[in-house]
């Protein structure tokens, strides 16, 4: 019996052994030593036991779920194998819109690298010209990520996004024309209430402006580029056949149809995407795209409605996060294919089993990365990577679990890259202050964890420190703590290095704070406040110069018991008029806001977790500001650049 590929990967999802796998390092090539050929195999291999071999030896065997899947060569506008769908992730764009999700550009660089790793086909790195910080970030993905040729010969296309005016795009091609694959993205509104109220353009100015803007891009050397016609969830189609057909003419190779309200259910959402591919002139040389927002619960459905009716890229994002109620989640498409792709997808080009190239087995460490560097937690029952996805506490479930994981799994947590249970690495070993980097490091990747040498010794360092502390050892949810504890740590400027507070009813709460700054001199200050965190905040502003909002706060106990870990986890932003200011471009309002920015903190005691949380935000606020300040050097005249504005209260002293 010969079976497909995707029918494959499906047998080894459901699989219930527990396997180990190795990631693939990319190597850096120059454009021109990168071969065209079809892509081979990746290197990635997994030790599976072989009950056949009578010495008992491991059998090496290539297993099809650690082996991303060859996929046609890339060429824009063109997909040589009509039922391969290309997954476009915008998680660095338009993920990072969600209110304090803003990345520091190191968090970007690797995001985009584990990205790359997953296998996407095009990564949208960030609007470029919402400020110097976002174009150097985007650049930096183009010219290294963008340039980082995996062994199959996979590279990613870099993806900028634009408005449809002439500075914006050039600024878009500045940022990714050093990617191999560079790809500029523009679009405009196109649904009547978006052109009568926010752009007050007629349609035929609509038009006119959107086949500028393409021959634009054209003309500065671009040859991958799409277009998109916001809200088309909510436009005439008779509009669109006109201004897609138009853009297409112009260039265009890309066409992406957003739901930007996620308005559409999905078989209206499919059928429009049948209706463009049948009637749009020239739609038959060019790839049919979905963007879908989430704010009815019908993003991953309307995408992948749009897939059976012909579209050949779905854009998504890690967590499906994003502005609102967020975008399609890439975890539940990819997952959705690899098991449905085989047998429900006709009605589109091709054979209808439709397939994609992304690895699964790296979603739940991309998922946490995620996480923890936007700071936006993933709901327990999210399908795919929420804690809750492979749990089973109801007795009728627990028992069909023990006589068959088939019974209420359709996949395992293996699959995504999570290993099943406790003590997965084999010994029951249990984690204290007796335990050594490895075990630490194993449990880490067992939970999904992907870290460099650098991170895991910057968690091992904080897990000794907290398990002195902590008897009975350490829970997985504490070392989760853990890692956000650290997410943020590769860019800190400033850190806490001593802590008391004096509290209770019968005097004003005082906090004494001592940091060491980056120029690795010691300071202190006491502060009061209406209570020891606000007093503790109050001596760190003071040290530190700053001047912020607390736009959030929460504080929540890891686990149970007296001795619990407490992880705070804070939201801030800049004053107005202060001496650090982070604003930037909304790529669909074109409206200077604010940025946002989040932190982590973990701790036995609460009023030291609280004291971490708020200095890794400031820390990822002041690395945003000098970077804008030494990037943006070129744009702003030495007259508009501020001086520092003093804080109220005593000045800090140095430590001799």
């Amino acid at each position: 019996m010969k079976l497909t590929w995707s029918t494959a990967i499906a047998a080894a999802l459901l699989a219930s052994s527990a396997v180990a796998f190795a990631p693939v390092s990319p190597h850096r090539v120059t454009k021109s030593s990168v071969s065209s050929a079809t892509a081979v195999s990746l290197k990635q291999k997994v030790i599976l036991q072989s009950s056949a071999v009578a010495n008992g030896a491991d059998e090496e065997v290539v297993d099809p779920l650690f082996v991303r899947r060859p996929r046609p060569e890339y060429i824009p506008g063109k997909i040589d194998d009509p039922d391969y769908v290309r997954i476009f992730d915008t998680t660095l764009r338009d993920g990072e819109q969600s209110p304090g999700a803003t990345l520091t550009s190191t968090e970007k660089l690797e995001i985009a690298r584990m990205l790359a790793k997953l296998g996407v086909d095009i990564i949208e790195a960030g609007f470029p010209i919402a400020s110097p910080d976002d174009f150097l970030a985007v650049k930096q993905i183009g010219d290294l990520v963008g340039n980082e040729v995996f062994d199959d010969g996979y590279v990613p296309v870099i993806a900028g996004l634009s408005r449809a005016n002439n500075k914006d795009i050039e600024r878009a091609w500045d940022a990714v024309k050093g990617a191999k694959r560079p790809r500029v993205h523009t679009f405009i509104a196109t649904s009547p209430i978006h052109m009568e109220t926010k752009l007050m353009k007629t349609p035929d100015e609509v038009v006119e402006i959107a086949v500028n803007a393409v021959k634009f891009a054209k003309s500065l050397g671009c040859d991958d580029i799409e277009f998109s016609p916001e809200d088309a969830g909510r436009s005439d189609p008779e509009f669109l056949y006109r201004i897609l057909g138009a853009v297409i003419e112009a260039g265009a190779t890309t066409l992406n149809i957003p739901d930007t309200t996620g308005w559409n259910m999905p078989w209206e959402f499919g059928g429009l995407i049948k209706q463009l591919r049948e009637n749009v002139v020239g739609g038959d040389n060019v790839i049919f795209s979905t963007h879908c927002q989430n704010d009815l619960g019908l993003a991953t459905a309307n995408s992948l409605a749009g897939a059976k009716n012909g579209a050949r890229q779905l854009e998504c994002t890690i967590n499906g996060i994003g502005e609102r109620a967020g975008n399609a989640s890439l975890e539940e498409i990819v997952m959705a294919l690899a098991l449905k792709g085989d047998t429900h997808f006709d009605g589109g080009p091709g054979t209808g089993v439709l397939y994609t190239s992304v690895n699964p087995v790296h979603i739940m460490s991309t998922s946490k990365m995620v996480a923890e560097y936007t700071g936006m937690k993933v709901q327990p029952h999210k399908a795919i990577v929420g804690a809750n996805a492979f749990q089973h506490e109801s007795g009728i479930h627990q028992d069909g679990m023990i006589k068959n994981k088939k019974t209420y799994e359709i996949m395992t947590p293996e699959s995504i890259g999570l290993m099943r249970g406790e003590s997965q690495s084999g010994a029951g070993i249990v984690l204290g202050k007796h335990s050594g980097r490895n075990a630490v490091g194993t449990r880490l990747r067992e939970l999904g964890y992907d870290l460099d040498q650098d991170k895991l010794n910057a968690v091992f360092k904080r897990f000794k420190q907290v398990a002195e502390r902590k008897k009975g050892g350490l829970e997985d949810e504490d070392l989760e703590a853990l890692v956000s504890d650290q997410a943020g740590s590769g860019n800190s400027l400033w850190e806490v290095t001593g802590l008391q507070v004096t509290a209770g009813m019968l005097g004003m709460p005082t906090a004494t704070v001592k940091m060491r700054g980056p120029d690795s001199v010691e300071r202190y200050v006491a502060a009061t406040g209406t209570g020891p965190v606000d007093a503790v905040y109050k001596a760190i502003d003071q040290i530190i110069g700053v001047s912020i909002n607390l736009e959030s706060y929460s504080l929540i106990s890891v686990n149970e018991g007296i001795e619990a870990l407490a992880t705070t986890r804070v939201t801030i932003g800049p004053k107005a008029g202060g001496s650090t200011e982070a604003s930037s471009t909304d790529a669909q309002t074109g409206i200077s806001k604010d940025r946002k920015f989040s932190g982590a903190g973990s701790d036995t005691d609460i009023v030291v977790s609280s004291a971490r949380a708020y200095v890794s935000a400031i820390n990822k606020l002041l690395n945003w500001s000098i970077r804008r300040n030494m990037n943006g050097a070129e744009e702003e005249s030495l007259e508009e650049k501020e001086e520092a504005v003093p804080v109220e209260g005593e000045g800090p002293k140095a430590v001799a």
